[in-house]
């Protein structure tokens, strides 16, 4: 039977419910976002990382503000109102955040083209194959469909794991690749204690890597506690976000 909709932690808690306290004063800049939203915390580890002002705006999924709808009919978080504009989708606001702040530091792609591009390269790799693999895994419901899922989700991951440099993804420099696989390293507590996932199993880079990013301060200032409730519903293949139904329906995350 799914969760009520009044049982879903309504805020943010934690290091994260501080941070947001630190954020409600009116900006140029407004983030619109969901405390326990993955695709959410990315744009926000971006937001703390470089120091960027913004106002925090939480966003309740089921009772979605006029003025929310208005600048963003989709209606999907994260996004933001810039100068009376809005924008969305996770990782087109970071680079937007790139574009918009560039005297705020660090930057979160690299200077030179190619190792730019490269970036790119596996931002896409990472919504593409480690995303989708991860949601299958969470929903699938019989244990055959479970073992199967988790095989190719530790697939995916191992692809990735061969590719990290060291201590970062690109070496020294934390960056927005980093950025866009450490949500779903924060939250694999759910998939550990659920569906059998062991980050040894990935190898002891993977290890290494991931507890690193878990413990990086705009990690963990955007981080709270309660997404297991969050999770219950996808763990039963109920919840109703577009990742879900599009997971379920076998189509690409939109």
């Amino acid at each position: 039977m799914p969760i009520p909709d009044e049982k879903i932690f309504p805020h943010a808690t934690g290091a994260a419910a501080k941070t947001v306290e630190q954020h409600q004063d009116p900006q140029e800049l407004v983030f619109y976002a969901g405390w326990f939203c993955p695709f959410v915390q990315r744009t926000w580890i971006a937001l703390e990382e470089r120091g960027i002002p913004y106002q925090y705006k939480e966003v309740n999924p089921y009772k979605k503000e006029k003025h929310f709808l208005d600048i963003n009919p989709k209606g999907l978080v994260p996004a933001i109102e810039y100068k009376g504009k809005a924008l969305y989708e996770s990782i087109i606001l970071c680079e937007f955040l790139e574009d918009a702040y560039p005297n705020y530091k660090p930057k979160l792609l690299p200077e030179d083209p190619f190792e730019r591009a490269y970036a790119r390269i596996w931002l896409d790799y990472i919504s593409k194959s480690i995303i989708p693999a991860n949601f299958r895994l969470i929903q699938a419901q019989t244990p055959e469909k479970q073992q199967e899922a988790l095989a190719d989700f530790n697939k995916a991951l191992k692809q990735f794991a061969e590719k990290i440099k060291g201590p970062y993804f690109l070496g020294e420099q934390f960056s927005l690749v980093d950025i866009a696989i450490v949500p779903w390293i924060v939250r694999d507590y759910i998939i550990a204690e659920n569906r059998g996932f062991k980050r040894e199993d990935i190898g002891s880079k993977w290890v290494e890597y991931a507890s690193k990013l878990e413990k990086r301060d705009s990690v963990a200032r955007t981080s709270s506690e309660h997404y297991a409730e969050i999770y219950g519903r996808y763990l039963r293949d109920e919840a109703q976000s577009e990742a879900a139904k599009a997971t379920r329906a076998g189509r690409d995350i939109p």
